[in-house]
């Protein structure tokens, strides 16, 4: 008795199986990476704000505490968001990567 192959899995191999595009782009012209990396470079910034407002706070260069505790609250929820969207990338690629080949 002969045992022949099921049709149509040859189809994809992993050997042959290469991806054509590096940057998939939406609608909009923008790559994944770049929106990502955008998005970084903004909590950066605000990162970078809040403690110069901090800085100047201290040195006497500005009296405005409210505006201070403002930027460090928005530096502290886009830092938070922004871990929060690692988390969850972490978790699709780990579950991703449980899934039988």
């Amino acid at each position: 008795m002969a045992i022949n192959g099921i049709g149509g899995f040859n189809a994809i191999s992993p050997a042959e199986y290469s991806v054509t595009k590096t940057k998939e782009k939406d609608e909009n012209g923008v790559s994944f990476s770049d929106y990502l990396k955008d998005a970084l470079n903004k909590v950066n910034d605000l990162q970078l704000e809040s403690e110069q407002m901090t800085q100047d706070f201290a040195a006497g260069r500005t009296d405005n505490i409210h505006q201070v505790m403002i930027a460090a609250e928005k530096a502290d929820v886009a830092l938070q968001f922004t871990m929060q969207i690692r988390t969850k990338i972490m978790d699709a690629y780990n579950e991703i990567m449980r899934i039988p080949v």
